[in-house]
């Protein structure tokens, strides 16, 4: 049996979202403030023995509370509500058992709902309650809303519980039959178990009470899985005799789990060896105590755990945790839940790179030994990872990835603003469309393949960032964080990141992009060509010029250069797809004896141009190139050392970084940018860059 669908409602930023969860691995991404941790902190509520707070219901529904003590209208109450649906195969012995746990649902019998609720106990004491408080208060300035009473004193907790009611799928909502409260929460421990490895996990060496030392969580596992001394009166003879036989006792029971450990990468072959062994004085023996020593199998020599590094610690303590809780799920004696979900949190922390590219596969060696020697090779958990790591998106499949995207409150749909609540993506439901390029077809599946493996290849931090730039190539990549700054500075307080994809691919992601709803910038080359012959390249004003960009070609429909030039401003940004095409158009250029317009064919024309006095003066260099005076001859001469072999993009790049004249960022990718700044922050000026 497995969980394949969770709804929320009214939780926090989740105010409406559905979530598809995988078999195996469910990887939550998203920006900070997404809603990933609020998805755990449900089940936490729900199944995990948090209580609710005032301040866990969403943001647009604490003005219901306020109605309601107004009205009196107990439909007014807003109420969070968690759907889990299962699917289960009715050959299997476990179906019988669900069945009867559900008998009310109708004949779709591989797809079973319950939903919990938390909503008003009693609506007419909650407003009968609240008004009587209110009362009572002495000196108040002004009355308490409905929510600031409920926010006090565990008025929450005593008006308001959680509700159970069993699910048939119909449409266009599924039918709800309540439950009663102890046969709901008897329906639920026999479902499923939730548990949870923390984010905040305080890895450290003291035995504080914010702490979590390796030798007590190895003790703890010890106590609670595996095969302990039989009694006191042993365990004295074993400290009697220097605890030689502890310690080997020990050594036994923790063999295959130090073994799986080994195999996480650390200790390394260079590193010392782990060792548990025995601590136990006649007066502590019953607590169990043990320490983890780090030893030189070569010299013999003991050194205590704080003696490690914190993700030596974090990556051990993560793997004893997934252990125990798969553990402690198998040797239930009765009615064991018929599926388990674990929630490992920010894995990442203290990890270096690698550590954390294997991470997952790490966590499925530790599971599925557990298994092997529980005897039941198919009883395995269901994880979900959440995660701000793109080292360990690396490692997912694609289609294992589920979104977390900020958006506006359902209510407040119009001109951007606070974005008070999230969606949720499952790239399990992308599907690119098929292309044809230049009479080239690009099947849905060539396309998926490519951004899964491009994704995967430049460790792309996309699914974290506010907004994308898609570049050319290295020059604009090297040059456009210091033209942000130039240019529209608010933006690098925003998480953005930069795809370097080239003039043939942009449009690949736009599917994608557009999907997630993430706001992008397309920053390309007009790559213009012959419109005979070969279509060699030429100069971007040649008569009746191409281009030969994929990107343009594909977005605008069409195929020439001065079809480009014609285009309105407006028609290269499209609120629908959040996206903005940036490519290069006429530089006005002053130089004597008269100014003239110059039309860049790519990046490092454009940067040319749009600084020539620079370049004249010799405050910016091109490199080995001796400038002509006149300006149709400079035209010329810089079009062709730009496509020499002799012409070093990086190392131009890198020229201007380091000049130290107030140089100006070429017009095109500046107003582009300007959009990409009105786009996130609507409130903010923008202003030119200076002269």
């Amino acid at each position: 049996m497995r969980i394949s669908n969770v709804s929320i409602r009214n939780f926090r930023r989740l105010e409406q979202v559905s979530i598809d969860i995988e078999n195996r691995q469910t990887i939550f991404v998203g920006p900070n403030n997404s809603g990933k941790t609020s998805a755990t902190a449900l089940f936490r509520c729900f199944l995990g023995g948090r209580d609710f707070r005032i301040h866990d219901f969403s943001v647009s529904r604490l003005a219901d509370f306020n109605a309601f003590a107004e009205s009196g209208d107990k439909e007014k109450l807003p109420r969070i509500e968690l759907d889990i649906w299962f699917s289960i195969d009715p050959s299997t012995i476990e179906f019988g058992r669900a069945f009867t746990l559900l008998p009310r649902l109708s004949a779709e019998f591989n797809r079973l709902g319950v939903r919990l609720s938390y909503g008003p106990k009693d609506s007419k004491k909650l407003q009968a309650d609240y008004h009587l408080a209110n009362q009572r208060m002495v000196e108040a300035i002004a009355e308490r809303t409905l929510s600031q009473y409920l926010a006090e004193n565990g008025n929450l907790r005593r008006h308001y519980e959680v509700s159970y009611f069993s699910l048939e799928k119909a449409a266009p909502q599924p039918i709800a039959k309540p439950l009663g409260r102890d046969e709901g929460k008897e329906l639920l421990r026999n479902l499923i178990r939730v548990d949870f490895v923390d984010a905040q996990r305080n890895i450290d060496d003291d035995d504080s009470s914010r702490s979590n030392r390796l030798s007590a969580a190895f003790a703890s596992f010890y106590r609670k899985n595996l095969e302990q001394a039989e009694t006191a009166a042993e365990a004295h003879k074993v400290i009697d005799n220097n605890n030689k036989q502890l310690t080997k006792h020990y050594a036994e029971q923790f063999n295959p789990l130090m073994t799986v450990i080994k195999g996480l990468g650390v200790p390394s072959i260079n590193d010392r060896d782990l060792r548990i062994v025995s601590s136990l004085s006649p007066e502590s023996a019953l607590r169990g105590n043990t320490e983890l020593l780090y030893v030189d199998t070569v010299r013999q020599h003991e050194l205590p755990e704080l003696y490690n590094g914190l993700g030596f610690k974090n990556l051990i303590y993560m793997a004893i945790q997934a252990r125990h809780f798969h553990s402690q799920w198998m040797q239930t004696p009765e009615n064991r839940p018929l599926c388990q979900l674990i929630f490992i949190e920010e894995p990442e922390v203290h990890l270096h790179a690698q550590v954390q590219q294997t991470f997952i596969k790490n966590v499925w060696n530790v599971i599925e030994q557990s298994a092997r020697e529980g005897g039941e090779q198919g009883l395995t958990p269901q994880v979900v990872v959440t995660t701000h790591s793109s080292h360990i998106l690396d490692a997912a499949e694609f289609g294992e990835v589920r979104y977390f995207r900020r958006c506006q409150l359902e209510r407040e749909i119009g001109p951007v603003g606070i974005l008070n609540a999230s969606e949720v993506h499952s790239l399990r439901a992308f599907q690119p469309d098929s292309e044809s390029i230049d009479g080239k077809v690009v099947t849905p599946e060539q396309s998926l393949a490519f951004l899964s493996q491009y994704l995967r290849l430049t460790h792309c931090d996309l699914f974290f960032a506010d907004a994308a730039i898609l570049v050319e190539g290295a020059a604009e990549k090297l040059l456009l964080p210091a033209m942000i700054g130039k240019v529209v500075p608010d933006l690098q307080t925003t998480y953005l990141t930069i795809l370097e994809v080239g003039g043939a691919f942009a449009h690949r992601f736009d599917g994608l992009l557009t999907f997630l709803r993430i706001p992008y910038l397309v920053v390309t080359d007009l790559d213009s060509v012959e419109a005979t012959g070969r279509h060699s390249a030429c100069r971007a004003d040649s008569a009746g010029a191409l281009t030969s960009n994929a990107t343009l070609k594909k977005f605008f429909n069409v195929t020439t250069v001065a079809e480009l030039m014609a285009l309105d401003p407006t028609q290269k940004e499209d609120d629908d797809k959040d996206r903005c095409i940036a490519f290069q158009s006429d530089i006005l250029v002053s130089d004597a004896p008269a100014p003239r317009s110059l039309r860049p064919r790519t990046f490092e024309e454009a940067m040319a141009y749009q600084n020539f006095s620079m370049l004249r003066s010799g405050n910016l260099s091109l490199g080995k190139l001796q400038i002509p005076a006149g300006l149709d001859e400079a035209y010329q001469c810089i079009y062709d050392h730009v496509r020499s072999s002799d012409f070093k993009k990086t190392d131009f790049a890198m020229s201007i970084l380091a000049a130290t004249c107030n140089w100006q960022v070429p017009n095109y990718i500046a107003d582009g940018l300007r959009w990409l700044q009105r786009r996130l922050n609507p409130s903010a000026s923008t202003p030119s860059q200076a002269s």
